[in-house]
């Protein structure tokens, strides 16, 4: 036997003893790619002609978007139906007499109908990131080349999947987000309208974060969880951040129970695992 044959014979012993097979002899989990290219399908829909260049009158901007929409929902209901398919699998899900399709049918109906919300909210975004940034020429430079604002695109689209509990595709959409722009939100992070961050590199947000309206975040903040216990799973971990707060760059606020009041500012590179009151301003002095 060749050694390269030695080595195959090895690997798929490997595969039986350790698993992280994607379910060979059953249904496949959803993809990479495929969740790729829904979300870039996602962002065209969100904005058209932003991401494919795309030049046309109103009466053909109806047909190209329905074109688009209904080839996404077809899309996004066959990987949707495999995240379903995967938690029944697992015990954590049934899907009832009519199966995981028309559950992952029934999803993907409810988000086309959310989508002009979300699109509303991301028009509050996006005001808030020319208002809040003097760099920002325009909003359409914003929406063409902000991290910012693609990682808070991608998060709403996200949040919503998450709060369907729909497994796997939320973390999937984050995740892909966060390999483009560095800024790593947690899908089950709540975040409010009007909400900005500037730079972005760095920034983390865990799963349940809580941000109020018109918040301005800097590169670089961490808001997390004083303690990574797997037992602590399904409890508050990370701080609240009440509306009109503004934070600086490399500032780090840890724990469930830490609340930013209204209207406060926190400096750059502070340290923070207490609730601090409202219009506080908290920052390290040399």
């Amino acid at each position: 036997m060749k050694r390269l044959d030695k080595s195959v014979d090895a690997l798929l012993e490997n595969y039986d003893s350790h698993g992280m097979v994607n379910h060979s002899g059953a249904e496949n989990l959803p993809g990479r790619e495929s969740i790729d290219k829904i979300v870039r399908a996602l962002e065209e829909l969100l904005f058209p002609g932003f991401l494919e260049n795309l030049c046309t009158d109103k009466d053909s901007l109806r047909k190209i978007t329905g074109e688009k929409a209904g080839n996404l929902s077809e899309m996004l209901i066959g990987e949707v139906e495999k995240s379903l398919s995967f938690s029944v699998r697992l015990g954590d899900l049934t899907c009832g007499k009519k199966g995981c399709r028309a559950v992952a049918a029934l999803v993907a109906d409810e988000f086309f109908e959310e989508l002009p919300k979300i699109r509303s909210i991301l028009a509050k975004d996006l005001a808030a990131a020319v208002r809040g940034d003097p760099a920002a020429m325009s909003a359409d430079e914003v929406i063409l080349s902000y991290p910012g604002f693609q990682a808070i695109t991608v998060h709403r689209i996200a949040h919503f999947f998450y709060s369907r509990q729909v497994p796997l595709i939320p973390r999937m959409m984050s995740e892909l987000v966060h390999r483009r722009t560095g800024i790593d939100i947690h899908p089950g992070a709540q975040i409010g309208e009007s909400f900005f961050i500037d730079h972005g590199t760095g920034v983390v947000f865990g799963e349940t974060t809580i941000i109020g309206k018109n918040v301005k975040i800097y590169q670089g903040v961490t808001l997390g969880a004083l303690s990574v216990k797997k037992e602590e799973c399904g409890h508050k971990r990370h701080p609240t951040i009440e509306d009109d707060v503004t934070i600086y760059a490399n500032a780090t606020i840890l724990g469930g129970e830490t609340v930013i009041g209204k209207g406060s500012v926190i400096g750059g590179s502070v340290w923070i695992t207490h609730s601090v009151p409202a219009g506080s301003k908290i920052y390290n002095k040399i």
